[in-house]
């Protein structure tokens, strides 16, 4: 190859990248946001038309019968969740209604999990490798919800393993906290592509789903990752920075009474802005005292408290 090719095939690998295009998921190029193709109707067979009897020229003419009234058209039957309809074809108020009626049948996480593995109205199904459904103790007193899996969840299946996951760890660790005593979860179950932002219709999609999550686990605290999560499950359009920090009562329907929730930066925001890791560590102190309030007893491992300078 001449170095004039190479240095073609860089570029252009360079600008797939930079759009965010970061894994391949089929062998040519194909439009995910179409609406898949549907079969022609098969065609009715009509019945055969006998040809009439000769009438006789001198036979008077029969009253005609009275004509049958047309048979009553039958009511369309409901139509209930299916696993057998193309990813993303449902879009809208469809895919909504079919997340809320799987998600209320669901008794258990396992099977919530199983739920969401046979819905098909989010297209980001069609593009992610996997469904990255929960960690940690599904009994433990804490829940902490993120907006989305990114790339390394995408291929691990565990959320916040990442970079932003490792630093999240080393959070918990400074109020006494590991996995073992926090559930972690996201609101989108799926990776956007090129680890984007999900959108408000995939937002919306998928908060059923993790209304259920949430009322099937019943926390005794639950802990807002970033502006996305915050926004959608305390249904406000404030932003993060105006929410963090501040205790709110989160109404989840199926729970009996509003939940103590804290909106905090996501990880990856800390990362990307070192100067908002003293907001974040005046949120973990706060978590730190509320934990006191509520009784919940932090692991047998060595830790210091969060101190208050």
């Amino acid at each position: 190859m001449r170095v004039d090719e190479l240095q073609q095939w860089v570029a252009l690998l360079s600008w797939l990248d930079a759009a965010g295009v970061d894994a391949a998921v089929d062998e040519s190029a194909r439009d995910w946001t179409a609406p898949a193709p549907q079969p022609a109707p098969a065609p009715v067979p009509q019945p055969a038309l006998a040809a009439p009897a000769p009438r006789a020229a001198s036979a008077p003419r029969a009253a005609s019968a009275p004509r049958a009234a047309p048979a009553a058209r039958a009511a369309p039957a409901a139509r209930a969740p299916s696993s057998s309809r193309p990813v993303g074809t449902l879009i809208g108020e469809a895919a909504v209604g079919d997340a809320r009626m799987l998600a209320a049948a669901a008794g258990s996480l396992d099977e919530l999990k199983a739920a969401l593995d046979r819905f098909d109205g989010c297209a980001l199904k069609a593009t992610a490798s996997r469904l990255v459904f929960a960690d940690g103790d599904p009994s433990a007193p804490i829940m902490a919800i993120g907006e989305a899996p990114g790339g390394e969840e995408d291929r691990t299946g565990v959320p916040f393993v990442g970079r932003a996951g490792q630093l999240f760890d080393r959070m918990l660790a400074t109020i006494g906290l590991d996995r073992r005593h926090v559930y972690i979860t996201n609101i989108v179950t799926w990776r956007p592509p090129g680890n984007r932002k999900p959108n408000a219709g995939e937002t919306a999609v998928c908060l059923p789903f993790c209304h259920r999550h949430i009322a099937l686990k019943a926390p005794r605290m639950v802990l807002l990752l970033g502006g996305t999560a915050a926004a959608a499950l305390a249904n406000t359009t404030e932003t993060i920075t105006r929410l963090r920090g501040r205790w709110l009562g989160l109404d989840v329907p199926g729970v009996d009474q509003p939940l103590p929730a804290m909106a905090i930066f996501h990880p990856a925001y800390l990362l990307r802005t070192p100067a908002a890791k003293r907001q974040a560590w005046r949120d973990l102190r706060a978590i730190d005292r509320r934990l006191d309030e509520l009784g919940i007893e932090r692991p047998a491992v060595a830790w210091k408290r969060a101190p208050e300078g």
